[in-house]
Formats: C-alpha cells, structure tokens, sequence
C-alpha cells in the first residue's frame, strides 16, 4: 500500500503542477487591455473561456481525487510532504512549456529539494495509523488548529513585508494540513458507502478549511515574495501534517537518532523551496514568455527590434 500512496501523492502533485502551469499560460496569453472593472471581467471571462484553463480546471479536479485516492490508501503524514513535489513539478512542467530554461542554481534548488524529501521521508518512516478519527481527538486538533490559526494571522496583522508573507503563508499551511486531514476522515468513510460519507459532516469542513486555506494563501501571496511565503506554506504543510497524523490518526514516525537525518531533510527541503520561489519571483519567466518562441536562456536579453 506504501507504494500505491506514494504513487497516487506524486500523480496529484504533478496533475496539480500542471493545472498551475496551463492556467499561468492562459493568463498570459490574454491580453490586459485596461484597469477598469469592466476590462477586468472580460480578461477573466475570456481566460475562463480558453482551452489551457479548461485543461488546468480538469487536472486540479483530478489533483483532488488522486489525493485522496493516496489519503485512504496511506497515512498524512507521507500524503503531504509528498506533494511538495508540486514545486519540483512546476518547474520542469513549466520550463516545457514556456520554453525556458532554468538556471543552474535552480535546478540545484530542485536537487535540494528532492534530497529532502527523499531523506525526510526514508527516515522518519510514517506509518499508517487509523483511517478516521475520533470525536474528542477532532476536537482537541481542531482547536489547537484554530488557535495557531489565530495566533498566527494576530501576530501578522502588524508587520509588512516579508514577515507578514511568511506568517500568513504559514497560517495557509496549518488549514491546508487540515484540510487534508478531513479529506482523510471523509474518504475513510467510503467503506461505509457514499451515504454514510456525506452524512457525516467532514466532506463539508473540508470544502470550509479547504476555502480559509486559500484566502489565507492570496493574502501571504499579497503581502510578499514567494521566497518569503512558499519555504512557510512547503515546510508548514509537510510538519503540520505529521502532528496532525499523529493527534487524530495516530500515525507516528521514528524518533531518536532517525531525528538528526530528518532535520537534515527538512533543511534541504526549506532550502530548495527558497530556491525555486526566488526563481519563479525574481525573473518574471512565465509573464513575459513568448510560448511558441525559442529557448531562451535567463540574464540573456533579446534585442528590441528596431522600427516600433
């Protein structure tokens, strides 16, 4: 069954790259032809409109499906930092499509980041726990969910900058964990039949967490870089999952002297998340990208053609 979880994981990260990557060229393919609001609504209904978004829409649904495919096959704790791989994905994902090829150092930051995940993972060795929770076990995560939820989002409210972007992109790792963990407990209920699961009210506090998550996201991706909101949201996911596997499902991991490789991995998976947020922040690829031009090679510039 590992091997399942861990293939259905790896399939929901690259279907969800993808869908990111599709979309991203969607956008970029229409043009902006003012700042009003009536300008801004026609770009977006035509994005709606175009086959790349349509495609993305149909790989984040299938994303969410192969999720909690690998979830009730596996434990949460090896489901999301497994979906870290998202980064990775992106990266090559979109340097096919926009052409462009990535720097040295940012594949040395997608090598970091595979390493890490690789060595956190063989060493810390989740097992599977329960496939649901019970009630008081839901309630004690809950509200040590909603307060660290809180706590992070007050602490956030009076700085700016990338502070501001790293705790809200933390706070949007806390729901995304728990959003992934309801999805667990409703999924884990499908042996009961599709009544039984959505009767029980875990497939709708998926849907509200899942809608807290991304408000959450849009305000760390608003108040900062990627460099400052996607090492929080990578690393907060992957550790918010594993107490949260161990609080509700009863999942564990080795302890001990398998702590020192696991820190070890989780540096290098903070460090490659850093790398590849510099390199989708900082050299604008995907926006300015001519999709059915050559390859171009970062820090080089075209020449302007002269005339215009």
């Amino acid at each position: 069954m590992i091997a399942v979880t861990v293939v259905l994981a790896l399939l929901a990260a690259l279907s969800n790259a993808a869908a990111s990557v599709l979309q991203r060229r969607a956008a970029v393919e229409e043009p902006q032809e003012g700042t009003g609001a009536g300008s801004v609504v026609r770009r977006f209904r035509n994005i709606l409109r175009r086959p790349h978004w349509i495609a993305g829409a149909g790989l984040l649904a299938l994303s969410f499906v192969l999720q909690a495919g690998a979830l009730a096959a596996g434990s949460l704790s090896l489901v999301q930092p497994l979906l870290a791989a998202e980064l990775l994905f992106t990266l090559v994902v979109g340097s096919v499509v926009f052409r462009r090829r990535p720097e040295r150092r940012t594949w040395l930051a997608f090598v970091a980041l595979a390493v890490g995940l690789a060595v956190f993972l063989l060493a810390a060795a989740p097992s599977p726990g329960r496939p649901s929770a019970p009630p008081l076990n839901w309630l004690l995560g809950g509200l040590g969910v909603l307060g660290a939820v809180v706590l992070l989002v007050g602490v956030s409210r009076p700085t700016r900058g990338a502070p501001r972007a790293a705790l809200l992109g933390l706070a949007s790792a806390v729901c995304f964990a728990t959003t992934a963990a309801l999805l667990k407990e409703a999924v884990g209920r499908l042996g009961h039949g599709p009544g039984a699961m959505f009767a029980h009210w875990s497939p709708y506090a998926t849907a509200a967490a899942g809608l807290v998550a991304f408000l959450l996201l849009q305000g760390a991706l608003g108040a900062g870089s990627l460099t400052a909101s996607q090492p929080a949201l990578t690393l907060g996911d992957a550790l918010t999952s594993v107490v949260l596997g161990w609080v509700l499902f009863a999942e564990t991991i080795r302890l001990g002297l398998n702590v020192v490789p696991e820190v070890i991995g989780v540096a290098l998976i903070g460090a490659g998340s850093i790398g590849l947020a510099q390199d989708q922040s900082a050299g604008e690829h995907w926006d300015t990208s001519a999709p059915h031009g050559p390859p171009q090679r970062k820090g080089r510039r075209t020449p302007a053609p002269r005339g215009h």
